[in-house]
């Protein structure tokens, strides 16, 4: 009977074990339960988007005034997502770096937003990333730090949950949260929403999986590597998101 006690025990602690974890995992891109979801975007791209090449090196290409007027003025380092559409899961990840006053092209990726595109008008479980200038203040994972610069918490707390399909297990190995409804200076998965749950949160630049996401940016294991390694809070590094043509629209 005491054996049997003891093992009663030990499976209900791990059971409540996963559980909690799993609660505090579901605060992650948008909160949603995209493990069993459809691979909207799955295909190979055939015509990935390609921002046009600066006329002004002085700014961001693509940006309208009303997005460029939005990058603090000592920001030095600007991870730009340009979506191929509003309703598209597929875009290009470009990191920019300014020397002196001219925005200089670093590297560029493919990556993957939202299954359904994006929204200037982000609520929580829509599947859509949100368009806008956020700061990158933050970063963590399930693996160990690979030489981040960004404050960087690592923790098995970050894992997707077993039940999730397999492709999306390693998604946060590496997470950069963006600065969307969270409190600067906690960890990516802190659940604290300044504005209110129905707003949504959790938003992050992850690992890729092959599709779209709930609500973040997903890119390839190698990316994360470099922008962790690269983005450096003494240069103030933010991303700019959203669809091309949303990004390019003065209105």
């Amino acid at each position: 009977m005491r054996n049997g006690g003891v093992r009663h025990a030990m499976v209900a602690t791990v059971a409540l074990g996963s559980v909690l974890a799993t609660l505090t995992t579901l605060t992650a891109c948008g909160g949603a339960q995209h493990g069993g979801g459809e691979d909207v975007g799955k295909a190979a791209r055939t015509r990935p988007a390609r921002p046009a090449t600066a006329s002004d090196p002085t700014r961001i290409p693509d940006l309208a005034d009303r997005w460029q007027r939005r990058i603090p003025a000592n920001s030095r380092q600007v991870v730009a997502v340009y979506g191929d559409g509003k309703n598209s899961p597929d875009s290009t990840v470009v990191l920019y770096t300014k020397h002196g006053s001219t925005w200089d092209r670093t590297r560029s990726w493919p990556a993957h937003n939202g299954r359904k595109g994006w929204t200037t008008d982000h609520h929580e479980g829509d599947k859509r990333s949100p368009v806008g200038v956020f700061t990158l203040s933050d970063a963590g994972g399930v693996l160990k730090n690979p030489g981040a610069r960004l404050p960087y918490t690592q923790s098995a707390a970050f894992a997707a949950p077993r039940w999730w399909s397999k492709s999306y297990w390693h998604d946060f190995d590496y997470v950069i949260a963006i600065d969307y409804n969270r409190v600067k200076g906690t960890p990516p998965n802190d659940p604290t929403r300044p504005e209110g749950e129905s707003k949504g949160g959790g938003i992050w630049l992850h690992m890729d999986h092959g599709s779209g996401t709930s609500a973040c940016v997903s890119l390839s294991g190698s990316a994360m590597e470099y922008l962790l390694r690269t983005l450096d809070p003494d240069r103030h590094p933010v991303v700019v998101m959203g669809d091309l043509a949303d990004l390019k629209s003065s209105h």
